[in-house]
Order: C-alpha cells, then sequence, then structure tokens
C-alpha cells in the first residue's frame, strides 16, 4: 500500500471512482448523492497536490482531496488549524479494507508535520452507517447541523444537514 499525490493521468480514473461512488450512495443513503464534480476542481486539486490516492498492487484503491480552509462548513475554521479531508471514493474492488481508516491515519501524520491541530471531516445526511464508520476510523463525531447558506459548494450540501467529524492531534 502506497500513498501518494493523484497527477493528470489519474483523473479520468478519479472520475470513474466519483461515480461508482454516487451509485453506492444511490443503493446505501439515496437521500443525499455527490453531483458531477466540475473537472476544473479536481485539475486544481491535482495541480496544487491536494488530490490523493492509495495505490494497492498496482491500482487506484481510493482517492480523496484535501483543503487547509473549509469556512462555510466549519465557520470557526481560522484557515491555519486544520486538514479537511474530501470526497474519499473507494474502489469497489478494494473495499473492506479499511481504508479509511489508513487514510485517518496517514492525515494524522501529514497534518502533524504541517503544524496541525485538527484533522476534519463532514458528511451530508443523517448517515448512521457512515457516522459509525468514521467514528471507528478514529474520528470524533461532533455532531449534526443544518447547514442554512451553502453557496459556493457543491449542490448536495445545498439545505443539507451536516454531520461533522474531527481528530485532534498531540501537539
Amino acid at each position: 500500500m502506497t500513498i501518494l499525490n493523484s497527477t493528470r493521468d489519474d483523473i479520468p480514473e478519479i472520475f470513474r471512482l466519483y461515480h461508482l461512488a454516487t451509485e453506492y450512495q444511490k443503493k446505501t443513503f439515496p437521500d443525499n448523492l455527490w453531483p458531477e464534480f466540475d473537472r476544473e476542481l479536481i485539475e486544481t486539486e491535482v495541480a496544487e497536490n491536494r488530490q490523493f490516492k492509495l495505490m494497492i498492487d498496482g491500482k487506484i484503491a481510493c482517492v480523496w482531496a484535501i483543503t487547509f480552509n473549509d469556512e462555510i462548513i466549519w465557520p470557526e475554521d481560522d484557515g491555519v488549524s486544520s486538514v479537511y479531508i474530501h470526497r474519499i471514493a473507494t474502489n469497489p474492488d478494494f473495499r473492506g479494507n479499511d481504508l479509511v481508516k489508513k487514510i485517518a491515519e496517514w492525515a494524522k501524520e501529514y497534518a502533524t508535520s504541517l503544524g496541525k491541530k485538527y484533522v476534519r471531516l463532514d458528511t451530508c445526511g443523517d448517515n448512521t452507517r457512515l457516522i459509525n464508520h468514521y467514528q471507528k476510523c478514529g474520528f470524533e463525531f461532533l455532531g449534526l447541523k443544518h447547514l442554512h447558506d451553502s453557496a459556493g459548494l457543491p449542490p448536495h450540501y445545498e439545505d443539507a444537514d451536516v454531520c461533522y467529524f474531527e481528530i485532534k492531534l498531540d501537539k
């Protein structure tokens, strides 16, 4: 298992995994589905080294992106103390391998190396199964809040309930 920055050549596979993730959401939690993400967003993340892939046996097993601020979803965000994980999408061939736990461990090391205090993520909807999964991966569930202003966010955040998760890093 290796974690690397995604490259421009990975973009078609990233979109394939997003599509498969949306199909999976339709079966497991149809109340909130990922939209078709903007290619320019992904290209920017790749160019800025904020899009990652977890490789197993030469195949992309999982992808995700990070940001260093998320003030719309996390209003208390100071823009310097956290790494935010977004859009984890797992290749169905690799489900059941605790990949989110591996991402969480990687994120803790990565964030610590940058002097951050938190690793954070969010998800839309009161999805008990996903909440429990993230907790098993080391995230503290901070609660659910209704997001009233989603301007600047992808459409699945519109008028959504958002679950907040955090790992507080040791300093």
